[in-house]
């Protein structure tokens, strides 16, 4: 990473909602409004933690997916790296 620029948080990436009248199409991803608690508990952060890290967390939403803990742990490994 070129020096100078910041670090930019990841996004949290959600199922879109399954529509009844189109069948079992699968509805594809979307950008979410933020990680839910169990995936930021699943790396080792609490909320508190996580908005002083500048993510977003989105506390009513209950689902995990493992793609948005790859990426908070690739997040993390970064920080890391960029504080020594």
């Amino acid at each position: 990473m070129e020096v100078g620029k910041e670090l930019q948080p990841p996004y949290a990436v959600v199922k879109k909602p399954h529509l009844v009248k189109k069948g079992p199409v699968d509805p594809g991803i979307r950008r979410g409004r933020g990680f839910s608690i169990k995936e930021l508990e699943a790396v080792g952060l609490t909320v508190k933690q996580a908005r002083k890290l500048g993510l977003y967390v989105d506390t009513r939403r209950k689902t995990v997916h493992e793609w948005n803990i790859k990426a908070l742990k690739e997040y993390l490994e970064k920080v890391k790296a960029l504080s020594k």
